[in-house]
């Protein structure tokens, strides 16, 4: 997805206050599926937001790179702690820094979670960054 300057609205409930250097980058995606090996859909990913701040915190520079997104386990279930997803903040075809996940919020399957993350992320690569692609890894999952 691409990672464009944005306006820094929208970003109380991150607990972001307006100061001096703030700097936003979002890029956004409405929906996607993480399908299994035979082609069936194991998961749906909707409204995936990535969101690069850049700030400033007891006078020290400070980024973050917030993911969020609402999963649903379409009839399915974890076999077990899943695998979660990778992120790699990108400078053109460059990648800059990967982040991992722990396991996605998806305890029952049929409903929608909402999963939220957050990564440090260096100075320069904020400055650099001009996408990111983001990997749901394989995850095994059994039929509801």
């Amino acid at each position: 997805m691409t990672l464009a300057p944005a306006k820094p609205t929208g970003l109380a409930d991150l607990g972001v206050l307006p100061s001096n250097g703030l700097a936003v980058k979002k890029g956004r995606v409405h929906e996607f599926p993480q399908l299994l090996a035979d082609g069936t859909i194991g998961r749906r990913f909707q409204d995936l937001k990535v969101i690069a701040i850049k700030t400033e915190e007891a006078g020290a520079p400070l980024v973050r790179l917030i993911v969020q997104f609402e999963v649903f386990g379409d009839n399915t279930a974890a076999a077990e702690a899943g695998p979660g997803f990778e992120a790699v903040l990108k400078a053109g075809d460059t990648p800059l820094a990967t982040f991992a996940s722990g396991s996605l919020f998806l305890p029952f399957g049929n409903f929608w979670y909402a999963n939220r993350f957050a990564f440090a992320v260096p100075v320069a690569d904020f400055d650099a960054a001009d996408t990111l692609d983001f990997i749901a890894k394989a995850e095994e999952v059994r039929p509801i």
